[in-house]
This record gives structure tokens, sequence and C-alpha cells, in this order.
């Protein structure tokens, strides 16, 4: 592992690391401050961290880090993209549990620090929803295939909050002590400068949300809408305090059970799941820890099917980035349902989950999914609002590519 590199502004007169020179109520308080700046000023951050990188870094629109083959030219159907499975995961040199967040790392009463970010996340700032569940880690995205081919084997949602979280509450801190300018200096953030390259998916586990855009589309009409979240960070453990595309979630089995690996391994299956959770205020709890679910005879899943096939429904691959601050993973993708679909499917559609709220624009007649898929919509919320990166790649692509998706190109 790189060896670690400490700010100067975490050193103390004696030459130590600060942390090690407080008391251990003094670290957490400092960690607490630390944690509120990052929910509080996320976006603020991560126009910070952009401006700090190389705009080659960049996938187009300067939202997202991506190597050039993450982006396709043109959406991608749903049923394109090649999942790969390895079996033999191979370990990740950078976990966060070494020397280079030691400046940063809170102390328990015993004066013991906590090794992994999560375990102060648990107990100094815990959010509603914390469990580290298995998820599928992305090893690979392959360059020369015919089409989108990704190798996944096993990781852990606990590795987002141990490496991503960690690396932005590091960064937090660097700016905190020099505040409104880009953090530069390497030295300032070590945990960091150790990941290195983020695209380079052996350095550290990258366990990835699948983040979908859904687009409703009235043929008749011409004009279409979409799907707004907003994220609270007293939910959330990354990306609160920003808007979202809605649904997104980890891509990861229903259950740890053993059976659902296989069989819940399919980027078609996760987006029904968070459709229905999300969008419905579905229960997570299939019964998978019992049995596999029965994908074929689950109605909703049955439904969608369905309309896949009869073209009033259509699902796309955009790609996949990674946000500049906390390094996390997004897959794009983007549903467009035709408007009567829509309506049917989400007659219930939620205002309010278990992540935040759902975002609407009043239209006059009480009945708007969220946001007009227009022009100035787009522009504001990827330019002027906070809203997480990948949901702002998310958009200003579909935007780009609103003729494929739609339908309308000539």
């Amino acid at each position: 592992m790189t060896s670690a590199h400490t700010s100067p502004a975490a050193v103390s007169a004696t030459g130590q690391p600060e942390q090690a020179t407080t008391t251990p109520e003094a670290s957490r308080a400092r960690w607490r401050q630390v944690r509120e700046h990052l929910n509080r000023s996320r976006f603020a951050l991560t126009q910070l961290a952009v401006a700090g990188r190389d705009p080659e870094e960049f996938a187009p629109g300067g939202r997202v880090l991506a190597r050039r083959h993450w982006i396709p030219e043109t959406p991608v159907p749903l049923d394109q993209v090649r999942l790969r499975w390895q079996e033999q995961t191979p370990v990740a040199p950078i976990d966060g549990s070494g020397p280079e967040l030691d400046a940063t790392r809170a102390r328990r009463a015993d004066g013991t620090p906590y090794t992994f970010y999560a375990e102060a996340v648990r107990d100094l700032a815990k959010p509603r929803l914390f469990e580290n569940r298995g998820c599928y880690r992305l090893l690979a995205v392959a360059e020369d295939a015919a089409g989108p081919t990704l190798t996944f084997g096993r990781g852990q949602y606990f590795d987002v909050i141990n490496v991503c979280e960690a690396a932005a509450h590091e960064y937090a801190a660097a700016a905190l002590a020099a505040p409104g300018r880009p953090v530069t200096d390497p030295s300032a953030t070590p945990f960091r400068t150790a990941i290195g390259d983020p695209t380079d998916l052996a350095r550290r586990s990258v366990v990835a949300a699948v983040s979908t855009l859904a687009i409703r589309y009235d043929r008749r009409a011409g004009s279409a809408e979409f799907v707004l979240h907003w994220r609270d960070p007293a939910k959330v453990a990354s990306g609160g305090g920003l808007f979202q595309v809605m649904p997104v979630g980890m891509f990861q089995a229903s259950h740890d059970a053993p059976w659902n690996e296989a069989n819940d391994f399919d980027l078609w299956r996760a987006i029904v799941r968070e459709l229905s959770e999300e969008l419905l205020g579905s229960s997570e709890d299939y019964g998978s820890d019992t049995h596999p679910i029965d994908y074929d005879a689950w109605p909703f899943h049955q439904a969608l099917n369905a309309a896949r096939a009869a073209g009033t429904l259509r699902v796309f691959w955009l790609g996949l980035g990674m946000d500049p601050l906390t390094l996390v993973t997004d897959m794009l993708t983007v549903a467009v349902f035709d408007a009567e679909l829509f309506d049917a499917t989400f007659a219930r559609i939620v205002s309010t989950n278990d992540e935040g709220h759902r975002v609407q624009l009043e239209d006059g007649t009480g009945h708007a999914a969220g946001i007009p898929f227009t022009a100035d919509q787009v522009e504001r919320l990827t330019v002027r609002e906070p809203m997480q990166p990948a949901g702002a790649a998310l958009l200003q692509l579909a935007w780009q590519h609103r003729d494929v998706l739609l339908g309308t190109g000539g």
C-alpha cells in the first residue's frame, strides 16, 4: 500500500498527527464537524473537486470521471449489455484501513482509532439506512468488445463507505483548511493520493449503483417528463443533500442468501426491483431469504417485460462514470415509458420513500409525475442546482440522445 503523507494542516507543533495529540472527545467532535460540512456542502465540494482535476479525465459534459470506452457513442439497448462473473475476486490494495487516513480518524472513548470509516459512521452519524450487504463488485469494463461488457465479482456495501465516503471526508477536511479553493496539494489528501487513478478498478473495491432516468413520454403531445429525487442526508449514508434521478440502487442481490447471487445478477432485474421499491414504495423483502425470487411469476416484472416486448417501454445503457468528490461509481441507464403505460404502472407513485422525496413542478393539473424533459430544465438541474454528478451526467447524455431515446429521430 502507498505510504502515508501527512497534511501540514493536520500536524501539531510536536510533529505528531493532530488526531494523536487531541482527546478522543475532541477527535470525535472534529470528525462530526467535518462530516456535517461534507453533508451540507457536497455540491460546493464537488465543484471544487472538478476544478482540481484535468478535464481530460471526465466524460463528455464534465460531470463524472470515466475512461473513453465507458460511455458509448449512442445509447445501447439494455439487452445488448453483457455481464460476466469472476468467481475468484482479487483483494484490493486500498480498503480504507491504512495510515493515509490517520489524520482524519476519530477515536473511541478508550483512545483507539476507528479503523474503518463505516465504524465511525455507525457510532457517530448513523443514517436510517446502513447495512453492510453483499454487492456485485465491478472488476473490468472491456475495451475491445463489440458491445458493453462488464465483469463482476463479490464486494460489500461498506466498501463504498470505507473508501468513497472516507475520501470525501478527507477532501472536506482539507477544504475546510483552505476555504473556497480546490485542494490540489497531494499531501493534503494522502488517501486520495494513494488511490491514484480512480478509474483503475484494481486499486480499490468498486461497487456500483444502477442509476435510472425514468421518463414518461406522451407521444400524442410530443412531450416528456422525468422523475426526480431529493436524497435526504438523514436517511442515506452517501450522496445526501442532492437531487438525483430516480430510481437508484446499489447493484446487489435482493438478499445475502447464496441462491440469490446468480438469480439477481441481472441489470434489468435490479432496475425492476428499484422501480417497485422507490416509485411504488414496495417492500425490499421479497422472501428471498428462504428462496430465490421467481421473476417470471412476479406480476410487476411480467407487466414490464410485456411492455418491453410491445415497445411501450424502452430501456437503454448510457455508460458508467465516477463522482469526482466521492469516487462512487454509477451505471447510467434510461427507461422510457409511454405515457399510458407509466400512468397505469405508477398510478400510486409515492411522494416520499426511505431515501428522500420525489420532486415535482406544479403543472396546474396535479398530475405531473416530475420535471419536464426540456432544455431549460436539464440546463437548470445540471448547471445551477445541487445535483449528484451521476444524475447530472445522465440527464446531459439523455438530452443529447433524446431523439434515439424517444424514437423521434428521422
